[in-house]
């Protein structure tokens, strides 16, 4: 199992829990302090309940990034669903288009430093979101 990138398809909520679980502890591996390592598996859950919800199936990818004098952790969200209709109204505080809390990817985008979001009608959405640990900390 490579440590540092981590794969998990989405085709059920077990697969979702799989997802949060393997997000959180590559978090921890990288470095990242608890409360982090809960706004990871925070946003991996809204990302994977998304692909459920709308797509029925895709994937999580979770890997650590570096730069210069910082490691950080990068989640991307890939399925082949229906698309998101309208993105800049979808990362609005409160809407929603199943009658959730609305909390879903504006919760990610507070949550993280960068979020872009991809989205083709009937071809599917691609979300990458990245945090940033404040240095280099990768074991």
């Amino acid at each position: 199992m490579n440590y540092h990138q981590v794969t998990v398809e989405i085709k059920n909520e077990l697969d979702i829990s799989i997802a949060r679980q393997e997000g959180k502890e590559l978090a921890r591996i990288i470095g990242f302090n608890s409360v982090n390592q809960v706004r990871i598996k925070t946003v991996i859950s809204e990302l994977a309940r998304n692909i459920y919800l709308y797509a029925g199936e895709g994937k999580i990818i979770v890997e650590a990034i570096e730069e210069e004098k910082r490691a950080g952790i990068r989640v991307s969200a890939i399925d082949q669903g229906p698309g998101i209709q309208d993105i800049k109204m979808a990362l609005q505080a409160g809407y929603t288009s199943s009658g959730g809390l609305g909390a879903g990817l504006p919760g990610v985008q507070k949550l993280m430093d960068i979020i872009n979001v991809q989205s083709t009608l009937n071809l599917g959405t691609e979300i990458t979101a990245i945090k940033w640990c404040s240095e280099k900390m990768m074991k």
